[in-house]
């Protein structure tokens, strides 16, 4: 951000992970940029993923996600607040004199060796102006896909799927699951120089060297869809679109699967099966589906346990009988006096007991069985106990081997695994 002149305000200091009032009174000479650079550079080091700057009848409160859940960071003095919006206004090359209108842009932050790319969403609500910066590390992140939390048979069908030579990689899931990620670990896995990588983007959040990534652009009419049009004339091997949100995209991109490119993409569905009939409703024929998709990777995100604090426990029987109530789901797999690990808190974690997330998967592999059942227009029960039998567990099952092993704790299974009513 470009440096601005320091103003005499009262002094905003970041104090840590717990809600902090800026001192009232007193006259301290501060600087917006340095502010905001120190706000910004305490969320990368906490691992967050947004930035929320919210303004309240008195003050504004900061509050970062942090492994999918927000936390309150600090307090900012009301005359403070007009200031800071100001200078974010300005530095995303936003609108200064526009307070009642959703506004969108991008800042880029070099704090020493780290450069942070955030995308600002000002938002007008009846206490001010509300901001959230998603966080875009232009290093890219290396993770593999055992570290995300593919494991064992379902990691096996994944590497088989990227390795074919055409065909449709889908993962899916609500937003905030976690699916970009297994894409990009996915491509990176795929990256060389032997073959033409391009994917088309809202935002594009992670840099990947020798990739061509292409970032949306409504003002411009460069969609989904009309991206991929002109990608599909680079003479392109992999293609990722970074969401299927209509039909047409979704027709080019199972045209581009059918003949000869590996697409790679998201879409927003609660599990894999029921991914089918939503590509259905899109208009993409059964025959289409059947010949193109290669595997479908749904998934949600939960919290680790942080490792230094968690201890184990034996599961009472009353805790039993009321898991038994509410999710019957998950207690078909255990019993009164199943060892167990819960969340503490600790320094290493902020207090939290958690520390870190990983992916609870449910991988569908498209074999001949099921190709032949999705082509005459089979039901999902005739998908569900095809899958069944070439190993498909549910999400919640995957979910239920990592809260045996310690990875996880009961509630958060619980959380991150509850179905809407």
């Amino acid at each position: 951000m470009p440096q601005d002149k320091n103003i005499e305000k009262t002094k905003p200091e970041i104090v840590g992970p717990k809600p902090v009032k800026t001192p009232a009174g007193g006259k301290i000479t501060t600087s917006l940029t340095e502010f905001i650079n120190n706000i910004v550079f305490e969320a990368m080091n906490m691992g967050s993923s947004d930035i929320h700057i919210e303004p309240r009848e008195t003050d504004a409160v900061v509050r970062f996600r942090v492994d999918g859940l927000l936390r309150d960071i600090l307090t900012i003095d009301k005359n403070f607040e007009q200031p800071l919006i100001f200078k974010l206004k300005i530095a995303a090359k936003l609108q200064t004199d526009e307070h009642f209108a959703p506004q969108d842009g991008r800042i880029k932050f070099n704090l020493g060796d780290q450069r942070v790319d955030t995308r600002i969403s000002i938002m007008p609500t009846t206490k001010g102006e509300k901001i959230v910066m998603r966080l875009l590390s232009s290093e890219g992140k290396s993770f593999q896909l055992e570290q995300l939390g593919l494991r064992g048979d379902y990691l096996t069908k994944v590497q088989r799927a990227y390795q074919k030579p055409y065909g449709t990689i889908l993962a899916v899931g609500p937003t905030g699951s976690g699916k970009t990620t297994t894409l990009y670990s996915i491509l990176k896995l795929l990256n060389s120089r032997e073959v033409n990588i391009t994917t088309i983007e809202d935002p594009v959040e992670y840099d990947i060297s020798g990739v061509n990534q292409i970032q949306i652009n409504p003002k411009t009419e460069l969609t989904f869809a009309t991206g991929l049009r002109s990608i599909l004339r680079q003479d392109p091997d992999i293609i990722m679109v970074g969401e299927i949100r209509d039909s047409e995209t979704a027709r080019i991109a199972i045209n581009a699967a059918m003949t000869g490119h590996l697409v790679l993409s998201t879409l927003h569905t609660n599990d894999s099966i029921t991914t089918i009939p939503r590509l259905i409703d899109m208009g993409i024929e059964d025959y289409l589906i059947s010949s193109t998709l290669n595997i479908i990777i749904a998934q949600r995100l939960a919290r680790k346990l942080c490792e230094s604090c968690k201890s184990e426990y034996k599961l009472a029987a009353k805790d039993y009988d009321n898991i038994k109530t509410i999710r019957p789901d998950i207690a078909k797999f255990i019993k009164t006096g199943s060892s167990l690990y819960k969340a503490n808190g600790c320094n290493k974690c902020e207090n939290t007991g958690y520390k870190g997330r990983i992916g609870l998967y449910e991988v569908l592999n498209i074999n001949e069985a099921l190709r032949d059942i999705i082509s005459r227009s089979g039901s999902n029960d005739e998908i569900f106990e095809a899958a069944s039998k070439d190993g498909l567990k549910l999400i919640v099952e995957d979910g239920i081997d990592k809260l045996k092993e310690g990875i996880i704790s009961l509630p958060e299974l619980h959380r991150v695994t509850a179905l809407k009513e």
